[in-house]
C-alpha cells in the first residue's frame, strides 16, 4: 500500500497524458470531419456538433490534472519554472520543451473557439488551424517524455491515431471549399434579381400581344 501511495502521482501523470493525447486527437478528427463535410449537420443532435468542442475543453481539464500531478511526484522536480518555462527542466528538457510548446497551443486553440462569435472569422480560422502542430508537439511530448511508448498496444495506437488524423487533415485540404456565406448570399441576390426581371419581361410582352391583336380586329371590323 505503501509502494502504491509513494507511485501514486507518478501513475497519475502516466494515465492523465495518455488520456489527453487521445483526446486532443479524438477533437482534431471530429473538427476536421465536420469541415470536411462527412457528417453531415442537418439532423445531427446539438450535442454532437458541439462534440469538438467539449473535447477541448476536456483536455484543458487533464492538461491540467497532468501539470498537478508532475508537481506532486517526488521522483523528478516538477516546479513552476519547469512547467511553464521550455527548457527550464533538467530532465529531458527537450522532450518537456515539446509539452510546454504543446500546452501553449492548446490554450490559444481553446480560447479562439470560446470567442469565435467575438473575433474576425479569418483570426479564428488561422488560430485553429494550430491544432495540427498541436498535435505534432503533443505527439513528440509523449513519445519523448513517456515512458508506456514501448508497451506493443500503445505503439499501435500510435501508429492508426496519427494515421487517421493525417487522413482525415489530407481530405480536408482536397476537399472542394465551401462557399462563404457572403458568396452564397450574392449569388442568391443574383439569382432573384434575374428571376424577377425575367417576370417583368413577361408582363411587359403580353400585352403588347394583346395590343396587337386588338387592333387587328378593329381594322377588320371598319373594312367589313
Amino acid at each position: 500500500m505503501l509502494a502504491l501511495n509513494n507511485k501514486f502521482w507518478w501513475y497519475a501523470s502516466r494515465a492523465s497524458g495518455l488520456i489527453l493525447w487521445l483526446i486532443l486527437a479524438a477533437s482534431i478528427c471530429w473538427g476536421l470531419a465536420i469541415t470536411a463535410r462527412m457528417i453531415r449537420r442537418r439532423g445531427m443532435a446539438a450535442w454532437m456538433l458541439d462534440l469538438h468542442r467539449h473535447l477541448g475543453t476536456l483536455g484543458l481539464v487533464f492538461t491540467g490534472v497532468h501539470l498537478v500531478s508532475l508537481w506532486a511526484d517526488n521522483f523528478v522536480h516538477f516546479g513552476a519554472k519547469e512547467l511553464f518555462i521550455p527548457m527550464a527542466s533538467t530532465w529531458r528538457p527537450g522532450a518537456v520543451t515539446w509539452g510546454i510548446i504543446t500546452l501553449y497551443l492548446l490554450v490559444i486553440v481553446q480560447t479562439s473557439s470560446w470567442f469565435m462569435k467575438r473575433i474576425p472569422r479569418k483570426v479564428w480560422h488561422a488560430l485553429h488551424l494550430l491544432s495540427l502542430p498541436l498535435f505534432v508537439t503533443g505527439s513528440a511530448h509523449a513519445i519523448l517524455a513517456g515512458t508506456d511508448w514501448t508497451n506493443r498496444v500503445v505503439q499501435w495506437g500510435l501508429v492508426i491515431v496519427s494515421t487517421s488524423v493525417v487522413w482525415l487533415a489530407t481530405f480536408r485540404l482536397l476537399a472542394p471549399a465551401k462557399r462563404p456565406m457572403t458568396d452564397r448570399l450574392a449569388v442568391a441576390k443574383a439569382a432573384s434579381a434575374a428571376a424577377a426581371h425575367q417576370r417583368a419581361s413577361v408582363v411587359q410582352i403580353v400585352p403588347n400581344e394583346r395590343t396587337t391583336d386588338a387592333v387587328r380586329a378593329e381594322r377588320v371590323a371598319r373594312r367589313s
